[in-house]
């Protein structure tokens, strides 16, 4: 059995994707063995043909490019590359980034030696080398009203600091979908990436989910990559509604339906209000008084 599965998804990025192949192949050690899997999430047949072309021609070894007849987006399209995975452990690991480090050994190394994580995450840095955050609070009404500050602030073991650089692996709420390692046992027992998701949240989820079996998750700063933030997914008006139709979605599925419904008008009054003067925001309120259903996501869309 191959030690750990590398999933990437390229969706119109096939110049992130070489990236990041390249340095998968060129930061990763010897003793471990490894296999890539890319699912193209139904890119333009351009972007898709010339990461095939330019992956030919590397010839990297235990590498398979695949493609879906429609973008499933973050967690089916992982979800469809896992599929075609025999590893002990699975990365899950956005296109946009490029490891600085041996990460891959490093973080089965940590896992190896801690049988009580679910997930481990990297220290992220930008392209100019400068401290991304890597770890967060997860998604709840307390945090959603009153912020990641007043968490930190009331409880600083349970909510360490995010825009703190550490030196030494730390237990965190869950670290970013970038870059996610696990043991493929722990994933495939969770049931994996919620299909209801489409994109964001996802990592939330799946660490509300790990910790609910005494699973917790570790930000491991020894192992570091760069992170070309947006790289993958271009920001725009419908990309916005998603990050409020998943956030509704994970809080209604871990904490109820009540909770949903006081951090929705908690949106509804904030949007209300900046789109007195912020006429972009006012989309985003119209979503919000339709309740944000699941049905207005991308995933519907594709």
């Amino acid at each position: 059995m191959t030690d750990v599965a590398i999933i990437l998804i390229n969706y119109n990025s096939s110049e992130h994707s070489l990236n990041c192949i390249k340095s998968i192949f060129e930061q990763t050690s010897d003793a471990v063995s490894f296999e890539v899997i890319i699912t193209d999430n139904n890119s333009e047949i351009s972007d898709f043909e010339n990461l095939k072309k330019q992956l030919d021609s590397y010839n990297f070894p235990n590498l398979s490019l695949n493609r879906n007849t429609k973008n499933t987006g973050f967690g089916g399209g992982n979800m469809a590359g896992f599929e075609k995975s025999n590893a002990k452990y699975v990365c899950f690991l956005n296109n946009d980034t490029v490891l600085l480090n041996d990460c891959i050994s490093i973080l089965k190394n940590f896992l190896d030696n801690n049988p009580s994580v679910g997930v481990a995450g990297a220290q992220a840095y930008t392209a100019d080398s400068s401290f991304l955050i890597s770890l967060d609070h997860f998604a709840s009404p307390t945090r959603e009203i009153l912020g990641r500050s007043f968490l930190e602030l009331i409880n600083p073991k349970k909510y360490p600091k995010r825009k703190k650089e550490y030196s030494k692996p730390i237990q965190v709420n869950f670290v970013p979908g970038s870059l996610l390692f696990l043991k493929t046992e722990d994933f495939t027992r969770v049931g994996g990436f919620d299909p209801q998701i489409f994109l964001y949240y996802e990592e939330t989820d799946l660490c509300i989910r790990l910790l609910n079996l005494g699973k917790t998750a570790y930000l491991v700063p020894q192992a570091k990559f760069m992170h070309f933030h947006g790289g993958s997914t271009e920001k725009s008006l419908a990309i916005k509604k998603e990050l409020k139709i998943s956030l509704l979605y994970v809080i209604k599925k871990h904490y109820g339906s009540f909770s949903r419904k006081l951090v929705l008008l908690f949106l509804i009054q904030k949007y209300l209000l900046s789109s007195l003067v912020k006429s972009k925001n006012r989309p985003i309120l119209a979503l919000l008084l339709k309740g944000a259903p699941m049905s207005e996501s991308l995933k519907h869309k594709q």
